[in-house]
Parts: C-alpha cells; structure tokens; sequence
C-alpha cells in the first residue's frame, strides 16, 4: 500500500546538505570566558600567601612590617621590608618584593586597628593602617553584563522553541497562532503516484476524479456542476487512506497543504481557531489548492458530548472555526478538503453533511486480488527466489491490510538476511506471517510433558472439529509451539464472504470448542486453556442473539447502535427480562456447539489420537497429515463424485443438483 523507498535515501540526503552554522551562540561563549579571565587575573600574585591576624602582631613587634594598606575595608594587605623578606622568604631576592602584597588578611577594619596599636604599643617608629579605595572595573561591569546576556539568551531560546525553532526574535510568540500545515513540494519531496497504489481501484477513482476535478474544472462546471468542496476518506487503520492522499499530492498539479487534527490543539486558548482561519487564507490565496487533515477526528468529535467542560470547550471552537471555514457566509471557492478518519461514527454530523464534506469514500480491507496486486507493489525491489508465489500468499493472509502486507514482505527480508540466504523464499513468507499473526516463538519455554500432551490433544481436537464440519474455516497448519503468549495455535483459511448464515456461524463456534472437548474426552477434565476460545464464542453467540437475530425466541430483533451511543448509556434498550432470554439462548446457543463437538470427537476418536500423538511428534501438522489420517472432508469428496458422474453421463443428471446440506459429516 505505500510507496517502494529506499531507507538510505534520507541518510544520504541528510550528508549531502551543508552543515549549519553557529550562530549567536559564540557571543555567550567569549563573554563567559572574559568573565572567567578577569576573574583569574584581577586577584592577587601567586607569591602572595594569606596569614592571621596572630602572625601580623608578631611582625609588627618585630619591626618586619613596612606597610598595610587596608582595601575597602575588608582585606589587610601586608608589605614586609628588606628584613621581613630574609626572615620570611630567604630563597627569593628583595627587589621582587614592594610591588605586590607579600600576605593579605582578611578582617574587619575596626578589629585590624585595634590589634596593629595594640601590638605597636612602645615601639618608636609605629606603622599606620593606611585605607584604600579599590576598584575591579572590568569584573563589575562583566558581572552585570553576562547575567543579563544569560537572560536575553534563555529567552530568545524560549521564543524560538515556541516557534518551532524558526527565527532568532522574541516576538514570534504572536506567531504561535499561524498554521503548522506542511506545503508539498512535487520537486524535493518524495513523489508518489497512483502507481504506488494497489487494491483500492474504487477508492482510486473516487480520488482520481478529485485530481481531474482541478487539472480540468471546465469540464465539469460547463454544465452548471461545482466542485465537491469536502471528500472524507473513511477505513479502518493501514488500509491505504493517507497514501491515497500522498497519491494526490504527486499527481495533482496545484499546492498541497498537508495537516494533522492534533496539529490544532494547543495549550492556550483560540489557538485552534486560528490555525484553522490561517490556513484557509493561505490555501485561499494559493487556490486552486487541496488541504489534507489527517485523523480529523481529534479535532471533528461530535459536540455537546464532554459534560465537563461544555460548550467552551477548546476543541469544539476549532470545530466551528472549520465548519465556518469549509462552508459559510464567505466564499470558499477553488479549495477541496481531503480528511481521512477510522472513526466516522464519532464526527459531528454538521462536519459531515453535504456542503462539506460532499463525498465519503469508503477504504475498506483489500480482498484477494487487491491483496495480490498490493504484494506486488512491495515486492518490486526484494530479491525473491522462484518458488515465491504471489497469488499463494494473498490467499494465506485474509484480512491482513495493506500495512500488515507491507509488514510482511519487510519481515520475510529480514529472515532470509538473518539465515544468510541469497533471496527471499517461499518459506520465509510463510514464517513471516506466522511471526505477525501468531508472534515470536518460544522454542526454549519450559513445557513439561503431561503438559505438552494437553496442548496436542488440545489443537487436535480444534483441527478434527474443524475437518468434519463443512462450513467451518479448513485448515492450514498446527504447531503446539508457543507463540507470543499462546502455548499452541492453528491457522486457517477463511472463506471471503460477504454474508454469512447461522449455519456458518455455528460451525465456527463448534471448531472452537473442540479443542475444550477433546480435553474432556480423552482427559476426562478440563483446563484453563480454552480462555480465548470462550471469550470468541461468548462474543459471537451474542452476536448471533442481539445483534443479527438469529435466535427463534429473541426473533427478528436487534439491539446493535451503529452509532456507538449505546456504550455510554446508563440504560440497556432491553428490559430484565429480556436480558434474562438473552442470558438464557446464549448458554444455550454454547452449550448446543459444546455438545456437537464432544459428538464429533467421540465418533472420530482414534484419528483425534494419531494426529494428537503425530502433533507431540512433529510438533508441527499440515493440511496433508489430515487428509492421510481422515481422508478428504465429506461434502469435498461426495462434491467431486457428483462431478465426475455428470461429466460422464450428463444425460441422467439433467435434473439432479448437488446440495451441500445433504451431506453427512461421518
């Protein structure tokens, strides 16, 4: 479903461009650093040392003094004469000294007056503290500057952060209100084309006419017609929606803006509203133009619903900015929106009336030719050997999107990279859908035997149930290797209806709890293994009860609300005693399907023994394995019989028809 790149593209782009260069950044870095040196070589020399205030009186007692000078009042620097110097620092020449202090003291101007008379006190040539007033011009003003660059800094770094990262000015805060929507360029970005789409041909030419729409306008407004002014892609996750829209980037021939519905959501309030009034202006001034919202449901919720907080609810503004926007007083011509959304049910129904979004395609899960043609999109740059068959694999993965195909085809090349191989082989395939279905395998879980029995006997009776029955799924494999969080599994092949009967339902039910009645039947007990086969009936016999009314006593009713209102109501729309008929047909429905397999296994359990003991053997079964033990399915072999005779004789079987229903399971 996406578009075959190469991995490494980006990568080598991203070397290709030049390297970015520093901007202001320098400036804080020079600042700090003079700082830092003006600090450094501002102080004092390395040779002068610090002394007390008890070293200074025994200096001055001893004449070795022949200044101090007290600087602003806090810092006693101490100057020795000739004699000082030779008792102090006999290794250093007097002439080094006078310059700078030999010791400083700090201590409180009063305190240094008091001790220096006091230690002064009868000598004839006393010393005077003399006070001076000094100043560090450039570590003052350096002081003051550098914070506040630090600040200025901080909040330019702030303002561009908000801005995305644009710009260098603080007042781009007033521009967290413009639309993030990303313009496509067709010459830089990666182009894809309808090409690059498979197995979506109806949703294709929905959107192929939107194209055309814009490349041709005369074409359709000659005749009096408009332009759809909304289309809204509706599917479930990974089934092609946003690629379509890539599509019709590459294809289309005017600007693009592509946009995402959280992209409007913001912290502060009108935000929303006036991103969306921003990009309708720049789409309107760009006209003929499309605007791509994808996951338009983050901001298209249904009104009225959040009780908290009502009507001034951030979202719902934004929501009547768009719909303002998309159909009201002003024109709006020249402008389609494209939005894409797996949750229709939830939009507000003014966003989805005609006038706005006019057209609705639905993108639904590929069928077996759109699933082949998707395998060869993304198989167009693997190696792959011979054997690889692409119509094989589409039949072996059913319901599988296109995501789930491109995730497959990824998966299949790197096992074959990681078992050193050539190409990519049939088997790889096969183990990559077994990796995505059923998870990793466990092939070191500790399993003790009586267990390993269990489980054997348990997939056993899932694929004996499901061979005897016709319309349950046939089989395609059996492995009681754990797998993500099961201890065994089995694969099969569903049929691709459109419909299904309550026959085929009850089919289902019955092979699902076969392998809970095989436990039973040979162990005479049953275990806690049968979870997620209780949790798939239980479902599917309400569904049957409620929803489809397929049950004689409920009759032709159904309790299913498509519109998903029903989940939040306080209220059932049925009575107690209805609910209780339900409780009543449902165990019923279940306990009927439990019977019929434990019936089945009994009739047929010598085969449920090989295949349970060939199981525990192998570890793994085939569809092959089930035919040697059981033969062909019943109504498959009485189907070919009725064939070949009418093939023969088809003079006598004029008048004769093969009837399934007919057919006996022994």
């Amino acid at each position: 479903m996406a578009e075959n790149k190469n991995p490494f593209q980006n990568f080598n782009d991203n070397n290709n461009k030049p390297k970015k260069k520093i901007g202001f950044y320098w400036v804080y870095i020079i600042l700090i650093a003079f700082f830092l040196g003006s600090i450094v070589f501002s102080g004092t020399s390395n040779s002068t040392k610090t002394t007390n205030m008890a070293d200074l009186t025994k200096m001055l007692r001893d004449g070795d003094v022949e200044k101090i000078e007290l600087v602003n009042g806090k810092t006693a620097e101490i100057y020795l004469n000739e004699q000082g110097i030779r008792k102090y620092f006999p290794n250093e020449k007097p002439q080094v000294f006078g310059k700078t202090p030999n010791y400083v003291l700090n201590v409180s101007e009063d305190r240094l007056y008091t001790k220096v008379d006091e230690a002064q006190q009868g000598l004839s040539n006393p010393i005077e503290v003399i006070p001076v007033e000094r100043h560090n011009w450039v570590g003052e003003i350096v002081s003051w500057i550098v914070p506040l660059l630090l600040l200025v800094g901080f909040w330019i770094l702030i303002m561009r952060r908000m801005n995305g990262g644009s710009g260098m000015g603080g007042g781009q805060i007033f521009s967290i209100g413009k639309s993030k929507a990303q313009l496509y360029d067709q010459e830089k970005d990666t182009k894809t084309t309808f090409k690059d789409v498979a197995g979506l041909e109806e949703a294709k030419e929905e959107v192929m006419e939107i194209v055309d729409f814009l490349k041709n306008p005369n074409r359709y407004t000659r005749l009096g017609g408009k332009i759809p002014k909304g289309v809204l892609l509706v599917g479930p996750p990974g089934t092609g929606k946003t690629l379509l829209a890539k599509s019709v980037a590459g294809e289309a021939n005017v600007p693009f803006f592509s946009i995402s519905g959280s992209d409007f959501v913001e912290m502060f309030v009108g935000v929303g509203a006036s991103r969306v009034r921003d990009l309708f202006s720049q789409a309107k001034a760009k006209s003929p133009c499309i605007i791509f919202i994808d996951e338009i449901d983050a901001i298209g919720r249904a009104r009225g619903k959040n009780i908290v907080s009502g009507g001034n609810d951030e979202r719902e503004s934004t929501l009547n900015q768009l719909l303002t926007e998309m159909d009201g007083f002003g024109t709006n011509s020249g402008v389609i929106v494209l939005a894409a959304t797996n949750r229709a049910d939830i939009l507000d129904k003014a966003l989805m009336r005609a006038g706005r979004f006019d057209r609705q395609i639905y993108v639904e899960l590929p069928d077996l030719n759109g699933r082949r043609e998707i395998f060869e999109v993304h198989m167009r740059g693997l190696k792959l050997g011979k054997d690889v068959d692409k119509e094989f694999l589409a039949k072996q993965t059913p319901g599988f999107s296109g995501a789930d195909i491109a995730n497959v085809c990824n998966e299949a090349a790197l096992i074959a990279a990681r078992r050193n191989k050539e190409s990519i082989e049939k088997q790889d395939f096969l183990d990559a859908i077994d990796r995505i279905v059923g998870g990793l395998e466990k092939k070191n879980s500790v399993i003790t035997p009586s267990e390993k029995k269990v489980i054997a006997f348990h997939e056993a009776g899932h694929a004996t149930t499901s061979w005897m029955l016709e319309h349950a799924h046939p089989l395609v494999k059996v492995t009681i290797v754990p797998r993500g969080k099961a201890l065994g599994a089995a694969w099969y092949l569903p049929d691709e209806r459109q419909i299904t009967t309550k026959e085929q339902m009850y089919h289902e039910m019955i092979a699902t709890l076969g392998g809970r009645a095989a436990e039973q039947i040979i162990f005479g007990k049953i275990s806690t293994g049968a979870l997620n086969d209780l949790e798939k009936v239980s479902k599917q016999a309400h569904a049957m009860v409620m929803y489809y009314g397929l049950d004689e006593k409920i009759g032709n009713v159904s309790y299913y609300d498509s519109t998903g209102q029903q989940d939040y109501a306080f209220t059932k729309p049925f009575s107690e005693k209805t609910a209780e008929k339900i409780d009543e047909e449902v165990s019923k429905l279940i306990e009927g399907a439990y019977q019929e397999a434990l019936r089945i296994l009994n009739e047929h359990k010598e085969g449920l023994t090989k295949l349970a003991e060939k199981l525990i053997d192998k570890e793994v079964i085939f569809t092959d394995d089930l035919v040697t033990i059981f033969g062909e399915r019943p109504w498959k072999r009485e189907e070919r019989n009725f064939k070949r005779r009418n093939e023969e004789k088809p003079e006598e079987n004029n008048e004769q028809t093969f009837n399934p229903e007919n057919t006996s399971i022994a």
